[in-house]
């Protein structure tokens, strides 16, 4: 980071983005403060939805440290690049991430388009991730010290100038550290929880969000073994593969229980099977993922790197093979089938595929 440039920290009201301010401003950098204002629930979803509480706090905190503050209302484009993302997904019968697009779409695309526009040279964010540059100008980004933190998993769909617009001020810190630094230096925010819920939308749970937005179509519960019709369900878009709660469907057999393994949108039918290794389509030691995105330049040509299939799972060796007209850049595109040396559970279409070197995060798939 330049002592000259002009930072704006997302500061989403939790004790990381509080933290990674207060470290810029002790490292003497010229530092702004900003709440993106992406969601107040106005359509009454059930659950907590906190934003004004969340401004309070980041607000505070930006007082505290002396640095200016600012909301940012990116509300529309949340909802046409997010949510609408999100709900077409589940109306199709995939299980999107809201979390990796909100990162690629609002805060490291509409939010640091802002950030461009008023003058400042980079966004800062409360990520587990590092950052490093190279004497070309161009910057990696490579996992968090704190392994059991660790986010560059959402952060998989950037590209190049995303990642160099982007600064990650605590990824070298462990978590305790993180909140040790915030409680010595008494900010508002260091005893205060970690959110779990939709990307900046609060503690509500998909279940109740969907409910609000898609309307249900019900459809038979289907054994995939033998085609056994074994209940019924509410709609599909409730369910992804690999789910074993909330199936409503007794087993009635010691110690197994049932998981879903598979959608058929032609009867709506949700398909499940005892969880285990012989569940048919539970394991999968092949899969196809489109809409390729690299942080750096695509992997050319057939080779072995890893894999991280879903947040907090480790990374797995795979053989990376682009497709012939795999050639699109980092800003995305391309396809590519993926051979796991090891077979991966619950492999859901619309999902993430993020690639590694190492800690290197190269890059990022969907799932089809």
């Amino acid at each position: 980071m330049s002592a000259s440039e002009k930072i704006l920290v997302a500061m989403s009201g939790g004790v990381d983005s509080s933290v990674a301010a207060l470290v810029l401003k002790r490292a003497g950098l010229d530092v702004s403060g900003a709440y993106m204002k992406n969601w107040i629930n106005e359509d009454n979803v059930i659950g907590d939805c906190p934003w004004q509480q969340d401004i309070e706090d980041a607000r505070a905190v930006a007082e505290q440290i002396g640095i200016p503050f600012r909301v940012v209302n990116l509300m529309e484009e949340y909802r046409g690049r997010v949510v609408a993302y999100l709900l077409d997904g589940y109306k199709n019968g995939i299980t999107p991430n809201p979390d990796v697009m909100c990162n690629r779409e609002i805060k490291f695309g509409v939010f640091l388009a802002w950030a461009r526009e008023h003058g400042f040279d980079a966004v800062a964010t409360g990520h587990y991730a590092r950052r490093v540059e190279h004497a070309d100008g161009s910057c990696s980004i490579i996992e968090g010290a704190d392994k059991n933190k660790d986010q560059t998993y959402f952060l998989a769909m950037l590209g190049q100038e995303q990642a160099r617009a982007a600064r990650f001020p605590i990824g070298g810190l462990p978590k305790p550290e993180l909140r040790r630094i915030a409680a010595e230096a008494g900010l508002a925010t260091a005893a205060k929880k970690d959110s779990q819920g939709i990307c900046f939308i609060g503690q509500v749970r998909m279940q109740d969000f969907l409910r609000q937005y898609v309307p249900d179509e019900p459809g038979p519960v289907v054994r995939a073994g033998d085609g056994r019709v074994l209940g019924a369900h509410r709609g599909l878009h409730y369910y992804t593969i690999g789910q074993r709660k909330g199936i409503g469907i007794p087993s009635n057999t010691d110690f197994k229980n049932y998981v879903v393994v598979g959608k058929r949108a032609e009867d709506r039918a949700l398909l499940v099977a005892f969880d285990g290794p012989e569940a048919p389509g539970l394991f999968t030691s092949e899969v196809r993922v489109h809409s390729l995105s690299w942080v750096e330049k695509p992997v050319a040509g057939s080779r072995w790197i890893e894999g991280r299939v879903r947040y907090r799972d480790p990374r797995v060796a795979l053989e990376f093979i682009p497709d012939e007209e795999n050639g699109a850049g980092e800003g995305g595109g391309g396809s590519a089938t993926i051979r796991f040396r090891e077979p991966q559970r619950a492999l859901a279409p619309g999902q993430i595929l993020a690639l590694y070197d190492g800690e290197r995060l190269l890059g990022g798939g969907v799932y089809v």
